[in-house]
């Protein structure tokens, strides 16, 4: 592969809803530069970025994979990203590095919500926008219909730049609204033609857009345009540049993937509006802007780790400023540590390609680094730059994960960690109330996902389970009871004897409090503690369900001792005996953990959402107006919100998301508490 400077080098993140073409659209581009000798397909799996085994398997994209394409001494680095919801963690690190976000639609489709979604992402991440409306050579493709959507929905900051000669059947090729030119054909077969005279009206029309789109991009053009009513060619130009840099311009181009139509109109767009790296430099953690220059310090991010058990680490890396050889010294600002790589390549897909160098703003990878993951910074010790984290999504969808077979322990659980190198967007942590491993991501997919790498690429199988819920067990009301425990074995006996009683704090935060309310030594001082000891080694477990006993207060007060036969033991059981006897007759209810959730969604969506959470014996706390959407605030228990993430994304078209973190616990109501207590009931006598 050719060195590319700056300027000719162009960062792209192909984005949109799952199955609009994204995959197909950079398999198309390949060909047409001559990268690949034949096409492959999605269904197939013989596709360049879709090179995973899970990928291949399930015919959809689950990872983000570069493609670099070069097209008259310019590099496009093609980032193809994952439309699917559950996979949108692979989003958020190309959008990072991109400098123009191409948002592919279906011609026959229109705006779709992972199109809504990438528009999001992008603007919040500052990088330009275009849309691309693939699959022009369906049935029903309306451009004029997919266009108007846009507009409507984004305003006039759209404008058509590529438009279709024909629709369906009938697409032969495009006209280049801006340049007047037309093309048929496809890849290396098109061919230069006549603007067909039909379409000479609508063009007039789109230019006039485009020229006001362009003259408000700048105080000098507006004003010429409204003195002259018009702008030269060279002008619109300018303008329209500086529109696509500061993201007020959005330009929308018809390509049709399968056969290749409009793909080289597509590669001039590229290169002649898209911004370069030097025109979108990144900024660092303190807000400055760091010059996309092969004469600045070496910097780069780290914005996806790929972990294979076979090749090792690589991580792919975006050269933000300075430029990058084997002989580089690598720093990372996260970790404040050395790096050390085994080698700088180019990625195409899975193959690897060992470049010289990368010049700033380029895309590439580095092998075999240790400390270094996904949002890290690498840059010189003596110059030292750090750019922000990557913020992922709440992973909402969770469930307690277990190795299947005995003695894959290491393989499933160390597995998962290194595919959490490779997918940050999950989470792993280990529950210590209720003894469990918890995996959670972004949907049902995802961990079905994760779980199937683990054993293609770590040979571990897990077993995936419902997690549990960690209930409580409080009291609510003050009783007294006697422990008695007497043993005669021959020889010394045992014995102990204790009346405690036991009553709520009221506080089930507060999760015990022991009191010493002996007198005249009805209980010798040196087995006191031997009580308490008992106590809390049995509020571990309750006596309705075996949950952990909470805001439960025991004061000992009166009992009995043997001169020989009492010990510490003979008190401890004896302080058990009293708990299990005292706690059953105190009124014990179980608690349930309640969840403090914000829903965000559209407001056609509020009827349906507050109706679930109700459902879900939710309360809805308030309501309020977040950036143009509904936030819901709820208060719902845990125990109701195991399959929230899918249920959302259903009643929400996946418009809606959601954060959920504890608040308190709270007494479980009486049918659902029998269910709870029966279900323990039965675990344990499976146990047994």
């Amino acid at each position: 592969m050719a060195e590319y400077l700056t300027k000719d080098i162009r960062n792209i993140a192909l984005m949109g809803h799952g199955s609009e073409g994204k995959t197909t659209l950079t398999e198309a581009m390949l060909y047409a530069a001559g990268h690949i000798d034949r096409m492959g397909k999605v269904e197939d799996g013989s596709t360049v970025t879709d090179f995973d085994q899970e990928e291949q398997k399930r015919g959809i994209s689950i990872s983000a994979a570069v493609a670099p394409v070069e097209w008259r001494d310019t590099k496009f680095n093609i980032i193809d990203v994952p439309g699917y919801f559950d996979f949108i963690g692979e989003a958020l690190g190309p959008l990072k590095v991109a400098d123009t976000c191409a948002i592919v639609v279906s011609g026959n489709g229109g705006l779709s919500v992972g199109a809504e979604k990438a528009w999001k992402f992008a603007e919040k991440e500052g990088v330009a926008r275009m849309f691309i409306v693939n699959q022009m050579d369906k049935e029903h493709a309306n451009f004029k219909k997919v266009l108007d959507e846009l507009r409507e929905k984004y305003g006039n900051s759209v404008v058509p730049l590529i438009i279709p000669i024909g629709y369906g059947a009938e697409f032969k090729g495009v006209v280049n609204v801006l340049e007047n030119v037309a093309f048929e054909g496809a890849g290396k077969n098109q061919k230069e033609v006549p603007v067909p005279e039909n379409l000479n009206d609508i063009i007039a029309g789109y230019v006039e857009e485009i020229t006001e789109a362009a003259a408000e991009t700048d105080d000098t053009l507006i004003e010429k345009y409204f003195e002259e009513g018009t702008l030269s060619n060279e002008e619109i130009v300018q303008g329209f540049l500086k529109g696509m840099a500061e993201g007020t311009i959005v330009p929308v181009v018809a390509v049709s993937a399968t056969n290749g139509i409009g793909i080289s109109s597509l590669f001039r767009v590229f290169k002649k509006y898209l911004n370069s790296p030097e025109k979108t430099p990144m900024e660092d953690v303190d807000g400055n802007k760091i010059e996309c220059s092969d004469d600045s310090p070496f910097s780069a991010y780290v914005f996806k780790t790929i972990s294979d058990p076979f090749v090792g680490k690589l991580s792919l890396v975006k050269v933000a400023s300075g430029k990058l050889t084997p002989a580089t010294s690598l720093y990372n600002a996260n970790k404040e540590s050395s790096e050390k790589s085994g080698g700088v390549f180019t990625m195409r897909g899975k193959k690897q390609t060992n470049v010289d160098v990368l010049h700033a703003g380029d895309i590439g990878a580095l092998s075999k680094l240790q400390l270094t993951n996904t949002g890290d910074t690498l840059c010189e010790q003596s110059k030292k730059i750090k750019y922000p984290q990557i913020e992922y999504p709440e992973a909402g969808f969770s469930k307690a994960v277990y190795a299947a077979k005995q003695g894959e322990e290491d393989k499933v659980f160390g597995g998962l960690y290194k595919l959490q190198e490779e997918d940050p967007s999950i989470k792993i942590e280990k529950n210590t109330e209720t003894n469990e491993t918890v995996l959670s991501g972004q949907g049902e997919m995802h961990l079905e996902v994760i779980s199937s790498k683990l054993l293609s690429k770590f040979g571990g199988t897990a077993d995936l389970r419902d997690r549990r819920i960690p209930y409580r067990e409080t009291i609510t009301k003050t009783v007294s009871a006697q422990g008695r425990h007497k043993k005669q074995t021959g020889g010394h006996g045992q014995f102990g004897d204790v009346w405690i009683e036991y009553s709520p704090i009221g506080d089930t935060n507060i999760e015990f409090e022991f009191e010493d309310a002996v007198v005249g030594g009805a209980v010798p001082r040196n087995f006191i503690p031997s009580v308490e000891k008992g106590l809390r080694e049995n509020i571990k477990k309750g006596v309705l369900a075996g949950y952990p006993m909470v805001g439960l207060h025991a004061k000992l007060y009166d009992g009995s001792y043997h001169p020989v036969d009492s010990s510490e033991m003979a008190f401890k059981t004896a302080a058990r005996i009293s708990y299990k006897k005292g706690c059953a007759e105190a009124g014990p209810v179980l608690l349930e953990p309640v969840m403090q959730v914000e829903v965000l969604i559209p407001s056609e969506y509020m009827g349906d959402i507050m109706g679930d959470i109700s459902k879900r014996r939710g309360r809805i706390m308030g309501m309020n107006e977040v950036e143009g959407e509904q936030q819901v605030s709820a208060e719902v228990p845990m125990g109701e919100m195991a399959q929230y993430a899918t249920d959302l994304r259903s009643m929400t078209q996946a418009r809606g998301s959601y954060t959920a973190e504890f608040l308190r616990y709270e007494q479980v109501p009486n049918e659902v508490a029998q269910k709870v207590i029966e279900s323990a009931e039965k675990d344990e006598e499976d146990e047994d």
